[in-house]
């Protein structure tokens, strides 16, 4: 019997989502301070059911509930190949596009999803990779079927599929474009476009 252990599947974080808890993280860690000293002052002064105190005690719980939720947003949101295709994963949804439906996949600049008219998309929070490597994918399918996949991909879905193309920024481009590549039927070693290429065999 083979002891061997399962591979593991490994999360790509996407860096919309990243950056937005980078971002968002000061003010909910703003108003939980805020309401944590305001509350501390209202207890010393014992004043803490007063009306003019009252106000404040939301102010904890409201810093926590979107701290976790933006936490739990850049947890969810993440690229994972699994052996029926690549799964694009979102606060309350993910689509897994099957290899099939790859027409390739490449290492580009994050800047080449937003030329001419796309380029007011780039937002402020991503202005700082715009420029470096992103998982660019070309998709097959009909009008329908890109509209279905496009609705599944959560908040950043404008930025991150334009027609038949999904780009998602991520830590390690050249590596994801590896890994998918090595799933996608009749086109191993092709070109992907990132800094690695893989070795011919001898």
């Amino acid at each position: 019997m083979s002891t061997a252990e399962p591979t593991r599947r490994v999360r790509h974080q996407n860096l919309y989502a990243h950056h937005l808890w980078l971002q968002q993280r000061f003010f909910a860690g703003l108003l939980l301070a805020a309401g944590i000293v305001a509350t501390g002052i209202a207890i010393y002064e014992g004043q803490l059911f007063s009306p003019g105190f009252a106000v404040w005690l939301v102010y904890i719980p409201t810093g926590l509930a979107l701290g976790g939720v933006i936490l739990l947003y850049r947890w969810r949101s993440h690229v994972q190949m699994l052996d029926e295709g690549v799964r694009i994963s979102s606060m309350f949804s993910n689509v897994v596009i099957d290899y099939d439906s790859i027409k390739w996949v490449k290492a580009l600049p994050l800047r080449q999803h937003f030329q001419e008219r796309r380029s007011r998309m780039i937002a402020p929070i991503m202005k700082q990779h715009i420029d470096k490597p992103a998982v660019f994918m070309k998709l097959r399918g009909d009008e329908s079927e890109l509209a279905a996949i496009k609705k599944k991909l959560g908040l950043f879905r404008a930025r991150l599929m334009n027609e038949d193309i999904i780009a998602i920024p991520v830590p390690d481009a050249d590596a994801v474009v590896w890994e998918i590549s090595s799933h996608l039927p009749e086109r191993l070693g092709q070109n992907q476009g990132g800094a690695r290429r893989r070795k011919k065999r001898r």
